[in-house]
């Protein structure tokens, strides 16, 4: 299976998973990119996943049903374009043999789910679309749902395998590096990572997909135990023994951060 990254918009992706013949994808906010790639590699659109129900991840579903041969999933607890297939947690998408299974992850909107692929017969890594819940360096914003709700979403993904794939929504990653090492200056892993994003955006390329062992070394919303980033929000008023206080307070003061 081939995993793209197609931009969409200023900074979306739109993820893509293909065996040559049949294609899926995920959250299309609009339908123009996924059409160029499905006629350039002469790809069936076979399924859709979608995450949540914000414009940006569900404006090209309509359009794109002219083509698609197969089912819409998306969350239950949200409306996105119908007909679709509602799942929720320990609920499973099936395509081509895989088995995504579905994680509630409430936070950024109340009903957010993201979709897991073990790692399969191919030997891949393991996948998550995890829509806006979780960025490289960041996390979403606190649209619909509560910070107790993000830190268990955030800490439900960070107890997956170390080497699955991160297949964020956005490419926000070198803005949310820069809040990271405001956070945790100290942080080297974080350090050398950034290096690594600010090379790949030079020569134009994502910075994505992460993996869930490199967002636990340097992601602030995943690491809210970590003395350096407690004391940090506790500089912004949190209170440094209550990890939701401190993912809180974090989310607070990089809603305002430049």
């Amino acid at each position: 299976m081939k995993l793209l990254a197609l931009p969409a918009f200023a900074d979306n992706y739109i993820w893509m998973l293909h065996d040559g013949r049949q294609a899926l994808v995920v959250d299309p906010g609009e339908s123009a990119p996924v059409e160029q790639a499905l006629d350039a590699q002469g790809l069936r659109l076979t399924a859709i996943l979608v995450t949540h129900h914000h414009g940006d991840h569900v404006g090209g579903v309509d359009r794109l049903r002219q083509r698609l041969q197969g089912p819409v999933f998306g969350p239950a607890r949200e409306a996105i374009p119908t007909p679709f297939t509602p799942l929720s947690d320990g609920d499973a998408a099936e395509w081509q043999g895989l088995r995504f299974e579905v994680i509630d992850v409430p936070g950024h909107t109340a009903g957010h789910i993201a979709y897991f692929l073990p790692a399969h017969d191919d030997g891949a890594a393991p996948i998550l679309f995890c829509g806006d819940t979780l960025f490289s360096g960041g996390c979403g914003r606190l649209f619909e749902g509560t910070p107790a709700q993000m830190h268990r979403s955030l800490s439900r993904l960070a107890a997956l395998p170390g080497e699955t794939r991160v297949c964020c929504a956005h490419e926000y990653t070198l803005s949310n590096l820069k809040f990271a090492r405001a956070v945790e200056p100290g942080n080297r892993a974080l350090q050398d990572y950034t290096a690594r994003c600010e090379a790949l955006r030079a020569e134009g390329r994502p910075t994505l997909p992460s993996s869930i062992a490199q967002e636990r070394d340097i992601n602030p919303f995943m690491r809210c135990a970590q003395p350096e980033v407690a004391a940090a929000a506790a500089a912004h008023g949190a209170r440094r023994d209550d990890e939701v206080d401190v993912l809180a307070t974090l989310r607070e003061w990089k809603n305002s951060f430049r």
